[in-house]
């Protein structure tokens, strides 16, 4: 039987909430992440596009085991339609497939709001990641394919017109539920507008639970990151170890792995009990305020977390142990 190889990198825990900058895939930017941590494993909540830039959540560690999680939560776009133009990606990158020179005024954009709130249909664009016949649609759009792909429910919360710079542009925020597509609420706005648009700038600006706060930088990152020592010789030429990299600094940046599950029923317990959970047995939860049933709830000590389970008949019984928070 073939041996494990020793995993690489370091076994550190937590969520990295970065301010993607136009031009950085999302797979890039996890890659560039994972290597500035050294970390053993790394993961994204949600892709953003190249062109977009803003919050994308990457997960270190154990923290990639709450990404669900993350994934299921609200997110806040700000984002900038140009009319008079539509294409086929519905953002700048592709083709204008479709012109228009009607440019809408306010009182139009604002009237069209209402029927874009709530739980609505949507259909994705072409160029996206949605699966049909077990193709990415990007990728049958990308040699010439068109495809149909089905309207689906989305849901949002809100949608601002915030400013009109000029009569070819308008800003909006958007508030939404998981797989909703802002190009395609900038490619249907145009059409119900009679006057086409497409995505100019999109820009993701919340991802609940965490907020603009949170952002850190590549730069910050960069400026964080400890460099690699040289290696020093002794007057007889031999060489001297080098000293340990010290990540302190851009540890610091890393955002506890609970932070994700703000959204459940949290349950503190006692050293004594961890250690029960840990075994993967269930433990009694005493006190006035200690849920009897949940479907779902997440257990800390010492105010780390500790697992993911559910309370039933007053006992938390664990799904998802944690070696580190």
């Amino acid at each position: 039987m073939a041996r494990r190889g020793k995993k690489k990198g370091r076994p550190i825990s937590g969520w990295v909430v970065f301010d993607k900058p136009k031009g950085m895939g999302s797979t890039e930017a996890v890659s560039k992440i994972k290597w500035l941590f050294n970390a053993e494993k790394a993961g994204h909540a949600g892709t953003l596009d190249p062109l977009a830039s803003g919050m994308l959540p990457i997960a270190l560690g154990e923290a990639t085991k709450t990404v669900p999680y993350v994934m299921d939560g609200a997110k806040i776009y700000r984002f900038t339609v140009a009319w008079g133009q539509e294409r086929s990606t519905d953002d700048l990158e592709g083709g204008v497939t479709q012109t228009s020179d009607k440019r809408p005024v306010k009182e139009e954009i604002l009237a069209l709001l209402p029927r874009y709130t709530g739980i609505i249909q949507q259909i994705p664009p072409q160029f996206s990641a949605i699966k049909i016949g077990g193709e990415r649609a990007y990728d049958l759009a990308r040699v010439g394919e068109s495809v149909d792909i089905p309207a689906r429910e989305v849901e949002i919360a809100r949608i601002d017109l915030i400013e009109m710079p000029d009569d070819t542009h308008a800003i909006f925020e958007v508030e939404c539920g998981k797989g909703t597509y802002v190009r395609s609420l900038a490619r249907d706005m145009g059409r119900d507008l009679e006057c086409y648009g497409h995505i100019a700038d999109l820009r993701r600006v919340e991802v609940a639970p965490f907020t603009q706060e949170d952002f850190v930088t590549l730069e910050e990152l960069q400026a964080a990151w400890p460099p690699v020592a040289e290696k020093e010789q002794t007057e007889d030429g031999e060489e001297i170890p080098m000293p340990r990299r010290d990540f302190s600094a851009i540890d610091a940046l890393v955002i506890d792995t609970g932070a994700a599950l703000d959204c459940l029923p949290q349950v503190a317990l006692s050293d004594e009990q961890a250690h029960r959970i840990r075994m993967g047995n269930a433990v009694i939860l005493r006190g006035r305020d200690a849920p009897v049933e949940a479907e779902e709830a997440c257990a800390t000590v010492r105010g780390r977390l500790l697992a993911i389970g559910y309370v039933e008949q007053g006992q938390f019984k664990p799904k998802r142990v944690f070696t580190a928070g």
